[in-house]
């Protein structure tokens, strides 16, 4: 990405032909679908990219085998289009998981649950003909019923369990934000100019009609006018925050209803799986167990929440719930100590005023115009995302009667490369090497690079994890980046892999991270001791470590 002052200065002097609010998926979705079409196209983001929603999902791509349950088959539909789709344009990013839902007692599968599978198996079918003569793609088996002895080899921690047989089915996972990333560096490859730490604190008008936006600088302090003839509104769960008497006054908008998701991490020598497992937790509910990038995850849950957005840590009683479940399932006795992490993340669900739970509120994206003419797109899913934007920029060019199709179905999201033909570096292993071309494609050659100018830079910043410390010093260079927490959060994800270690007072591989950024933001030593201050306190508000 280009270097935040540069963007910074490009935003207060030049004027645009759309300004995207919000730096999530969807944002970043919009960016590049219209910078592609051919729009002057600025994107702001009033803190980090991804630090809202879109960094706390469950790391799936997926159709959303649950949405059958409800006969939603319009977005299950929609979902596996686009997961199709993703493994297509970014297949180092979007990359097939297998999925048990295990049997026990020597029972076979619930057979309903087999009619569920069929019809999924069904409507991917039926995407992959519509999209006949496209390029070869990612094509799932149809699901399949596997012996004990095969469910104990991908979920090694039921072994004690003894399950009998399982069914077996693909979806797919990723990295949401080094999604949000990639695609934003696509928008700026198309002309795209995009801020970080710039907030919206209103509307520039002219004639009663949305032509930008004034903003505050969140690092230098200044305030600026953005100008652009278009503006759209992608701030997901804050989206009625931004003008929100003109959202609320007019007719059929509907409300935005949070939901809290809780998520945690554990290692996979506590909970070894191979592939993921959806887990019963009662009252018709279910939970994920997934492998993700060297930990096991486990989540979610999905409650109505109404405390500050600015800070959402998980709930003692999520974390308890989450225990309960899997200890029971598992037959496992893992108590909150034993939490390599975790985090919580609010959902933009809509709700119509129907007073039921907020699990069976739509996940449906919502668009909509108001007086001012801003567009507003929110709800939807991780896995709907380039859908959602989609819709938003269509919006713009119907109203402005242009001929510009949507062509983000056939950009590539990154430039994947292969492990095996990255070069050596010294301290540098095969797994980090892997790790490196799975989150950045093929931009892994600029980390290793970078690695390679000093035994520190090639070091791990964790043990157990692959992560290494020219990441840090990568992310502050090419992305953005202005804090510790950035990069252990959203840069890696070490954060909510690893957050016990990486908190305690004297942590060195916090401390590495620090000293790698230093030179590259101009850090001295009370910053950089400052920076690691500011680091334990972000992870404390954040929850990261229940219990303490």
């Amino acid at each position: 990405m280009i270097g935040r002052a540069d963007a910074l200065a490009a935003l207060e002097r030049d004027e645009y032909d759309v300004l995207v609010i919000g730096g999530g998926i969807t944002g970043a979705g919009v960016a590049l679908d219209a910078a592609s079409r051919g729009y002057s196209v600025a994107l702001v983001e009033k803190a980090d990219y991804a630090s809202g929603t879109s960094s706390r999902s469950s790391k799936l791509v997926h159709g959303g085998l649950r949405y059958l349950q409800n006969f939603d088959l319009g977005l299950v539909r929609e979902a596996l289009l686009e997961r199709q789709l993703m493994v297509k344009l970014a297949p180092h990013l979007v990359r097939p998981l297998p999925l048990l839902i295990p049997a026990f007692d020597g029972r076979r599968p619930d057979r309903i649950t087999g009619v569920g599978l069929n019809m999924y198996d069904v409507m991917t079918r039926e995407g992959l003909r519509r999209r006949r003569g496209v390029d070869e793609e990612w094509s799932p088996e149809r699901h399949r019923t596997i012996d004990a002895e095969e469910t104990v080899r991908l979920l090694p921690a039921l072994a004690a369990k003894k399950p009998s047989a399982a069914y077996l089915f693909y979806d797919c996972q990723t990295d949401d934000v080094r999604l949000v990333l990639t695609a934003l560096g696509e928008a700026e490859r198309f002309g795209a100019v995009c801020c970080n730490s710039v907030e919206v604190t209103g509307l520039i008008e002219r004639r009663s009609r949305a032509a930008g936006a004034l903003c505050t600088d969140a690092v230098g302090g200044g305030e600026f006018e953005l100008r652009a003839a278009n503006v759209v509104n992608a701030t997901g769960v804050w989206a009625d925050r931004l003008r929100p008497d003109e959202l609320h006054d007019e007719a059929e908008v509907p409300r935005i209803r949070p939901s809290r998701g809780t998520h945690m991490t554990v290692s996979t020598e506590d909970l070894p799986v191979v592939a993921g497992a959806i887990v019963p937790a009662g009252s018709g509910r279910s939970i994920f167990v997934l492998p993700w990038l060297g930990r096991t995850l486990i989540g979610t849950t999905d409650n109505d929440y109404e405390g500050s957005l600015d800070h959402i840590p998980p709930s003692e009683t999520d974390v308890d719930y989450l225990l309960a479940v899997v200890n029971d399932y598992c037959g496992t006795s893992l108590a909150g100590g034993d939490l390599t992490g975790a985090y919580a993340g609010v959902r933009p669900l809509i709700s119509t005023g129907d007073p039921k739970k907020s699990v069976d509120i739509s996940r449906k994206a919502e668009l909509y115009e108001t007086s001012s003419g801003m567009v507003t797109i929110t709800g939807g899913k991780l896995t709907t995302w380039r859908r959602m934007a989609k819709m938003a920029v269509d919006r713009i060019v119907e109203r402005e009667g242009r001929e510009a199709p949507c062509r983000t179905h056939e950009i590539p999201l990154g430039m994947p490369a292969d492990p095996s033909e990255l070069p050596e570096v010294d301290g540098v292993d095969e797994v980090s090497r892997a790790a490196l071309a799975g989150r950045y494609g093929h931009a892994a050659l600029d980390v290793l690079t970078l690695a390679s100018h000093s035994p520190e830079l090639a070091a791990r910043v964790s043990p157990e994890l692959p992560d290494l410390v020219a990441e840090a010093a990568f992310a502050a260079r090419r992305e953005q980046t202005r804090s510790v927490a950035d990069v252990m959060l959203r840069r890696t994800r070490l954060g909510l892999l690893d957050a016990r270690r990486l908190t305690e007072p004297g942590s060195e591989g916090a401390a590495a991270v620090a000293r790698a950024m230093a030179p590259e933001l101009g850090w001295d030593d009370a910053e950089v001791a400052a920076q690691l201050e500011g680091w334990r306190r972000v992870a404390a508000v954040e929850g990261l470590v229940p219990g303490t």
